[in-house]
């Protein structure tokens, strides 16, 4: 078992931003494998996906997590559809702890209406996609080692201050320094 500490969920739940203010007061190194991809490609996401389609994403995907996976102790944000892949779950559960940040539809519409970068939502009624997104990655997203809530009461320190609580309760000792 490894030491990374590995955020999934659905798009809008604030993977990045929760995973940031952990890694902040863990003092461990952030990494996003979406940001990842785009460096590598020197392309965005709705990019990659426009020119080389969704299998393809996926791929490099996979290859960019278990590269973070194999690297030095960090919090990792991962896009939306990453643990709803079965090599990915098992990479992730190799290699560290996932963590299930978890939001409701609403709550995440909120967050994503506006932002025009979610390739999955370019559709004709993108919250109704959301929707059914939800509804068929929830049951996959269950099987996280842990859950935490997230909604759009509470702010980025105290969901990480859940995150960690969490971990804490779930995984006694997994955060001391190793």
């Amino acid at each position: 078992m490894g030491d990374q500490i590995v955020l999934v969920g659905m798009m809008g739940v604030g993977k990045t931003a929760v995973g940031q203010e952990i890694a902040r007061q863990l003092g461990l190194q952030f990494r996003d494998v979406d940001a990842e991809i785009e460096r590598a490609a020197a392309m965005t996401i709705p990019e990659i996906f426009a020119r080389d389609g969704e299998p393809f994403f996926r791929d490099r995907e996979s290859r960019v997590l278990e590269r973070l996976l194999g690297g030095p102790r960090s919090v990792i944000s991962t896009g939306g559809g990453a643990w709803v892949q079965p090599r990915n779950r098992e990479l992730i559960d190799r290699a560290g702890l996932s963590v299930w940040l978890d939001a409701d539809l609403d709550t995440l519409w909120q967050r994503v209406r506006l932002r025009a970068t979610r390739p999955l939502l370019m559709t004709e009624n993108p919250r109704a996609t959301l929707q059914a997104l939800l509804a068929e990655r929830a049951p996959v997203y269950a099987t996280a080692a842990i859950r935490v809530k997230s909604d759009a009461t509470s702010d980025i320190e105290t969901t990480a201050r859940r995150v960690l609580t969490a971990i804490r309760q779930h995984r006694p000792g997994f955060l001391e320094d190793k």
